[in-house]
């Protein structure tokens, strides 16, 4: 049985290429501290801001990207498969790789209590020394790379995996100056200047690199405001 969601549309935002191919971050690299994903697992889908933004990725992948029965697709760090989830209904398969031991315990029990066949879940985390394997025609990452610290290993990685003409998605920040998260344990980068990142994409290997909004959300701030958040998605082709 798919999971059904409820989609919002957001417009396309084109940027320059020009940049400078140094840092990735839309601020300074901060804790070095890893946060424990697996205390907040059981509860993690119950915050409806997070399950909204997942949501609206998904719908701009579903939209933006040609998916197709016969896809194998790879999550990175899929955490509990919101983004997963969404995306199992339109393809061949999908496994989700996390770091996380209680979010794939999560993820699992989903695979379970809705009978899927097509969806697996692995376990990988890449302080380890452990390696992305497989060959898959579509990678696919959501709020995750603000966790990485080193970005251009992965990307090789990705790149590596991927079936060719297969396509690299992957939504994350804008430069948020730090305010996106209320504890910034295991936050490596506050968003992400795209410019920079369009550089990376391209030096990698990637060509038909295209940038726009996925999903937009509100969050309380310091000072008892309230900001409004921008997530990305940026899609290359191999």
């Amino acid at each position: 049985m798919p999971f059904v969601f409820a989609f919002k549309n957001f417009h396309n935002r084109q940027i320059k290429v020009n940049c400078d191919p140094a840092s990735l971050s839309g601020g300074d690299e901060i804790s070095t501290k890893k946060r424990n994903f697996d205390q907040e697992a059981a509860k993690w889908d119950q915050i409806p801001e997070r399950v909204k933004v997942a949501q609206d990725i998904a719908q701009s992948m579903v939209r933006e990207i040609s998916l197709t029965p016969d896809m194998d697709v790879l999550d990175f760090g899929c955490g509990t498969g919101l983004l997963t989830f969404a995306l199992q209904p339109f393809v061949h398969s999908i496994t989700g790789v996390d770091s996380s031991k209680g979010m794939l315990d999560v993820f699992k029990t989903k695979i379970k209590e809705h009978n899927l066949n097509n969806v697996k879940a692995k376990y990988i985390n890449l302080d380890n020394g452990d390696v992305l394997t497989g060959s898959y025609h579509l990678i696919v990452s959501s709020m995750t790379l603000h966790h990485i610290k080193n970005i251009i290993p992965l990307l090789k990685q990705f790149y590596s995996i991927l079936l060719p003409p297969g396509q690299l998605a992957i939504a994350d920040l804008e430069p948020d100056d730090g305010q996106f998260h209320s504890n910034n344990e295991g936050v490596f980068h506050f968003g992400f200047d795209q410019r920079k990142m369009h550089r990376m994409f391209i030096d990698t290997g990637f060509h038909d690199v295209r940038h726009l909004t996925a999903a937009q959300v509100e969050k309380p701030v310091e000072g008892g405001r309230t900001r409004l958040f921008s997530m990305f998605l940026k899609i290359g082709r191999k």
